[in-house]
C-alpha cells in the first residue's frame, strides 16, 4: 500500500464532522469511506477493500466507538486495522480508556488539520510496516517447513540407503 494510496474509514453520527475530515484526507490524496453509524462502520471495515485506518469517534448512538472497537478487535478480518479515535470526549480517563482498549491514537476535537495528518501518516507508517512484517514472517515460515519437508526425505532416503 503507498501511504497516499491508503483508503481512510471515517466514522461519525454528525454529518459535518465527516464532509470536514473527508475533504481534509481527500485533498492530501487519500481514498474516504464514510459511516454514519457503528454498525455501518462493521460492515464498511469488513468490505474489500478494506480501510488501512479507521478515524472513530466516542459517541455515537445506539453503538458508541468503544463497542465498535470491541467489536473490530473480536472480528479476525478486522482486527489488525489500527483505529484512532477522534472525540469531543477530552478527559484524561477517557483517553485512557480507549488507548487501553487498543487504540492506536486519541485525538480530541476540535481537530487541529496538520496533527491530524501527521497522526494518520504515522499509523499508516506503522501499518504499513506491520503489514511488511508479517508477510516476511509468513514467507520465512513456509520456507522453513519447506527445509524441514526436505530434511526429512534426505533423512529417509539416507536410512534407507544404510539400511540396504
Amino acid at each position: 500500500m503507498a501511504l497516499a494510496q491508503a483508503t481512510i474509514l471515517i466514522v461519525d453520527d454528525v454529518p459535518d464532522n465527516l464532509a470536514v475530515l473527508g475533504e481534509l484526507l481527500r485533498q492530501s490524496g487519500y481514498q474516504v469511506k464514510v459511516a454514519n453509524s457503528g454498525r455501518a462502520a462493521l460492515r464498511f471495515a469488513a468490505q474489500l477493500p478494506r480501510p488501512d485506518l479507521i478515524l472513530l469517534d466516542v459517541m455515537m448512538p445506539e453503538m458508541d466507538g468503544y463497542q465498535v472497537l470491541l467489536a473490530l478487535r473480536d472480528n479476525p478480518v478486522t482486527r489488525d486495522i489500527p483505529v484512532m479515535f477522534l472525540t469531543a470526549l477530552d478527559a484524561s480517563h477517557d483517553e485512557q480508556r480507549g488507548l487501553d482498549m487498543g487504540a492506536a491514537d486519541y485525538i480530541s476535537k476540535p481537530i487541529r488539520p496538520s496533527v491530524v495528518l501527521a497522526r494518520v501518516r504515522t499509523q499508516l507508517e506503522a501499518k504499513q510496516a506491520r503489514d511488511l512484517l508479517r508477510g516476511q514472517n509468513s514467507f520465512l515460515e513456509a520456507e522453513v517447513a519447506r527445509r524441514m519437508a526436505e530434511n526429512e526425505l534426505i533423512q529417509a532416503i539416507s536410512i534407507r540407503a544404510l539400511a540396504r
